[in-house]
């Protein structure tokens, strides 16, 4: 852990900043998660892997982590906002489902999709609707201290109380004045004091599904508290990390900052970090611009969108060739390179395998491979710096491969930690079960090759190529018959 000291980029002062853990060896790390009322699209695959990576990497370095990552499954309401119908129960009723059928259908098909991204799965999965106490709590704590106010029935943070004591805008750079100027007159505008301000709790109208008893009206929590009750509820009062997509920094983590502040009086998080997001033609993909391919779609190529199908691996390879703080562009072509890339990536490690090592290494230099990895990591997680290290890597063993170059046993074992451990345990990748239809199918057409060449022998009366051809098949397992029309094959397994 001593010699590697890892620098991340924290959005709240705007700088890359030592990583130093509050209570090392253990790290406490929050991630928010999907709001569960739709298939995960590559938006959500993007912070999933980019602290995928930080949780692996941080494991790597020895620290005990618990991580935390959250399931939305009440008070998100629609555009984000504090009016409109919530995102599960609108679904719940348009399909005529109990809300909790949608969130644990679509959790399920979350899960399921992550797996086969290879993103591990967190300490602690917690959904909001599980820790209503908490954030009853939460509430009860931040009207003691003067800075939220009752209006009927529902509970609103006073952000511009709250901006004389503290600043309201740290993380996102923005002041009141321009938030009142930009915020949407909305419906039942009336209940606020100010435009600016959020729904700690909301009375739920009659039609509203999901609801529970509170000290002020029967309701449900706004969205942003869930976050703020459940990362102090299993990481503390203070802790290390708190990641999730660029889109939340405004209002959502801006908002759980002053909640934070409102009712410990001071911050609760020590690095933010945030990835950027996922764009298709310049534009964000999202459910709500309905834009965006699902992951089921890019692993079954179903989407119009698409030219063909991507495998898992593909897509993870896909946004870890991109710094995570940087926007990547969806396209096909980018996809197909990433394939690739990946392919390229993946055979060098088995032709690592292949190689007889010699005497001495001549005509490649692999000595400072790991150091140059862990410098570009050690650089607030660079993973696309880490994988051209890795293309560099491949080319060198492609060269021994070629026999235009020689490795000795020492570095070529370096060379098979270094790719095993970058490769497979930081980065998340591992070998996929190859697309076992087309490679069967492949196998079939050269079969039928050779039996046809069998077919042509026969017809010449050689009968000696004719039965080593049947022979050899057969061997390898294979049962030809001959017909009256040609011939069958099977194998049998």
């Amino acid at each position: 852990m001593e010699n590697n000291q890892l620098f991340i980029y924290n959005t709240l002062t705007r700088k890359k900043e030592l990583f130093v853990p509050l209570h090392a060896p253990h790290v406490g790390m929050y991630v928010c998660g999907p709001t569960v009322y739709g298939d995960g699209h590559l938006g959500h695959a993007r912070p999933a892997i980019t602290f995928d990576i930080v949780f692996r990497y941080l494991t790597h370095l020895g620290y005990k982590v618990r991580y935390v990552r959250n399931i939305t499954d009440v008070g998100h309401l629609e555009h984000d906002a504090d009016d409109g119908e919530d995102k599960i129960a609108k679904k719940a009723r348009l399909e005529q489902l109990e809300p909790m059928e949608v969130v644990q259908y679509y959790l399920l098909r979350y899960h399921k999709a992550m797996e086969a991204l290879n993103v591990l799965p967190p300490s602690i999965e917690p959904h909001a609707s599980g820790h209503i106490i908490e954030q009853i709590k939460l509430v009860e704590e931040i009207l003691k201290n003067g800075y939220a106010y009752e209006s009927k029935g529902s509970v609103y943070f006073d952000v511009a109380k709250y901006n004389k004591d503290y600043h309201y805008g740290v993380l996102s750079g923005r002041n009141l004045d321009d938030v009142l100027n930009t915020t949407r007159e909305l419906d039942g505008q009336d209940e606020k004091h100010n435009p600016a301000d959020f729904a700690l709790w909301k009375c739920a109208q009659p039609e509203h599904i999901m609801r529970w008893p509170s000290p002020w009206s029967n309701g449900f929590p706004g969205w942003h508290c869930e976050c703020t009750a459940m990362g102090r509820k299993y990481l503390g009062e203070t802790f290390d990390i708190h990641g999730g997509g660029m889109d939340l920094v405004f209002p959502h983590h801006e908002c759980e900052i002053a909640q934070a502040v409102a009712s410990e009086g001071h911050q609760m998080v020590r690095y933010w970090m945030h990835n950027n997001m996922i764009t298709i033609n310049g534009q964000k993909m999202g459910k709500s611009l309905g834009n965006f391919i699902t992951l089921d779609e890019f692993f079954t190529g179903s989407n119009k969108l698409l030219t063909q199908a991507y495998s898992p691996m593909t897509i993870r390879f896909f946004i870890l060739q991109a710094h995570y703080r940087s926007t990547v562009d969806f396209s096909n072509e980018a996809l197909q390179a990433a394939e690739k890339g990946l392919e390229r990536l993946l055979e060098g490690v088995k032709n690592l395998d292949r190689i007889t090592p010699a005497k001495a290494t001549s005509g490649i230099e692999p000595k400072g491979l790991r150091e140059k990895c862990y410098e570009a990591m050690n650089d607030d997680l660079n993973t696309p710096i880490v994988i051209s290290h890795l293309f560099d890597a491949t080319r060198m063993i492609n060269t021994v491969i070629d026999k235009k170059a020689t490795i000795s046993a020492e570095d070529l074992e370096e060379l098979k930690s270094v790719f095993h451990l970058f490769v497979f345990d930081i980065l998340g990748l591992k070998a996929e079960a190859e697309n076992n239809a087309a490679r069967e199918e492949a196998y079939g057409k050269v079969v039928d090759m050779l039996l046809e060449q069998r077919m042509q022998a026969k017809a010449n009366k050689d009968w000696a190529t004719s039965d080593k051809i049947r022979d050899n098949l057969a061997a390898l397992g294979f049962e030809v018959k001959d017909t009256k029309d040609g011939f069958t094959w099977k194998l049998n397994k």
